[in-house]
């Protein structure tokens, strides 16, 4: 795989309980809404369990996941093509955490930053409503 080995773990403070937080990450159709313009092709529309595989892409860039772990406070997927290595998150009352390692072109921090601010503003939307 060309490119640069990253790594970066972001934590920030969201509006939103254990499980509202959960719903958000394991749902496909909430991930597709929250992570627009970004595009996701899931073989299903179930909760991602262990094993789960899906695609996302940023213009010509496809990565391909996998879901490694998963429990009521953590989800760890395998990434594959786009970024070799790893993209795990925890959350708990009113916090998210993500932790991103992997080789790759895309500057990763700075994705992993836009994803962050995304997934908080979906969570103030249901605060809200």
């Amino acid at each position: 795989m060309l490119g640069n080995f990253q790594r970066s773990e972001l934590r920030i403070e969201v509006p939103a309980t254990p499980s509202t937080i959960r719903d958000r990450l394991l749902s496909p159709s909430a991930m597709t809404k929250w992570l627009f313009p970004q595009q996701m092709k899931f073989a299903s529309q179930d909760l991602l369990t262990v094993g789960t595989k899906f695609e996302t892409s940023f213009g010509p860039v496809v990565v391909k996941a996998q879901v490694d772990r998963v429990n009521s406070q953590g989800l760890r997927l395998l990434l594959s093509q786009g970024v070799d290595g790893y993209h795990e998150w925890y959350w708990g009352e009113g916090w998210v955490q993500s932790r991103l390692e992997g080789v790759s072109l895309l500057p990763l921090n700075l994705y992993q930053t836009a994803t962050l601010l995304r997934l908080r503003q979906s969570l103030r939307s249901v605060d809200r409503g």
